[in-house]
């Protein structure tokens, strides 16, 4: 038995019975004397176990009575990881904290942290952990932090289901307006915050950028409850972040890859719904819906000459216009 399954199976035998003897934890547990004392030791002191020796039953109970009531109100949270399950966490954090800005969300995992740290124990755990934890390095380029301010208002309007009061910077027509929205569900993509809400003033689905929203108040009116589902269909059916664009329809992008850009090509996810197949010459095909081409084009001129626009029409012209617009920035030289 694993050591965290063996401190978890001693409390559930004290909470269950009310009193264990020390012989019938050694026999449960099939462990040495020398083991349990430890392991009993080790929840005392380390995890805060109440357990107490009481001569008169000659075993162990918790604290507060000898009912299977007693020590109702402690816990073992995360007992029921092993070691590699509590570095997964620890690289999980890691992960985590690439996509906070300001430390937000850090400092309110901070608890789980300090436990997780007492779960590895001292010395050699915590010295791995501390280890695991510089050797994962995250490098988020291009990132848009969001004032922490800014995404504790947005997320406690969103757990709480009430509406939102936000001053907002749409950036494409360089316009600051008032909007109340109803927050639906919070999106990070490509190393920034987005908020899928209900707007309130035009009375549609919208996604709104975090770091565009300039002031933020949280109000005492109930947010409109939409399904997920519905969400998920309205905003998630196009390509990217301009996924959602009023009344346009599902369209479907063709590319091909040249064969030297091909293996890599095949093996990244532009969406979801992707399709792709191989030709003879060693080029790959990919087919993608979207919705609005605007981010479609950016992705497609980031391939440089290595990808061509094979449909629909429209989408083609659009980035040849952008690499012409591109070449003229570089007159031929004299």
């Amino acid at each position: 038995m694993a050591n965290t399954a063996r401190l978890y199976r001693i409390e559930a035998l004290i909470r269950a019975r009310g009193h264990v003897s020390f012989a019938t934890l050694l026999e449960e547990l099939e462990v040495s004397p020398a083991t349990l004392k430890r392991d009993l030791e080790y929840l005392r002191s380390r995890l805060g176990a109440p357990i107490d020796y009481d001569r008169d039953l000659n075993g162990y109970r918790f604290a507060g009575g000898r009912g299977a009531a007693a020590g109702a109100r402690h816990e073992l949270p995360g007992l029921w990881f092993d070691e590699a399950e509590l570095y997964s966490l620890l690289m999980a954090r890691q992960l985590l904290g690439s996509l906070d800005g300001e430390g937000l969300v850090s400092r309110h995992l901070q608890p789980l942290l300090d436990r997780i740290g007492q779960l590895l124990g001292s010395g050699e755990g915590e010295a791995a952990a501390a280890r695991l934890m510089k050797r994962v390095k995250i490098v988020s380029t291009q990132r848009r932090p969001v004032p922490s301010r800014c995404f504790e208002r947005v997320s406690a309007a969103l757990l709480s289901r009430r509406r939102l009061q936000m001053r907002y910077l749409t950036r494409t027509r360089a316009e600051v307006g008032e909007r109340e929205v109803s927050p639906q569900r919070l999106v990070h993509y490509r190393h920034t915050w987005y908020l899928d809400a209900w707007c309130h003033r035009v009375d549609a689905l919208r996604r709104f950028a975090l770091d565009a929203i300039e002031q933020a108040t949280v109000l005492d009116r109930p947010a409109r409850e939409l399904p997920l589902k519905q969400v998920a269909a309205a905003m998630d059916a196009g390509y990217g972040i301009f996924a959602s664009a009023a009344g346009a329809p599902l369209q479907w992008a063709v590319l091909r890859f040249d064969a030297g850009v091909a293996a890599w090509a095949s093996r990244e996810e532009w969406h979801p719904q992707q399709q792709g197949q191989w030709h003879a010459d060693g080029s790959y095909e990919l087919r993608l819906p979207y919705v609005d081409d605007t981010e479609l084009v950016m992705d497609v001129l980031r391939q440089g000459p290595q990808v061509q626009v094979l449909a629909p029409p429209a989408l083609a012209r659009r980035v040849r216009q952008a690499l012409l617009a591109a070449a003229e920035r570089y007159p031929p030289p004299a």
